[in-house]
């Protein structure tokens, strides 16, 4: 179980050990604190882009932001933003 309190504030923090979700984040704001989890555990996502990426994993991320982004938008309160940032 996450502690809460322990956790700061819009660090996210890799949970190897949890069955489905990869990361867990404790999003801090408009004075509200929220625990999210978010990311699938083991999945190959594209990763931040790179210097001759290929086309595939160029479709893969554009792909994604386009099926997530009005979640995206939401902002600190929702897991895909916070995919987006880490995963993607």
């Amino acid at each position: 179980m996450i502690d809460k309190d322990s956790l700061p504030c819009n660090k996210p923090k890799r949970t190897p050990d949890h069955p489905k979700k990869s990361h867990v984040v404790k999003a801090c704001y408009n004075g509200t604190e929220k625990i999210i989890r978010f990311g699938e555990q083991g999945a190959k996502t594209a990763g931040k882009p790179k210097e001759g990426e290929s086309d595939k994993m160029k479709k893969k991320r554009a792909s994604f932001k386009d099926r997530h982004g009005k979640n995206i938008a939401k902002g600190k309160s929702s897991a895909a933003f916070w995919s987006d940032k880490i995963k993607w």
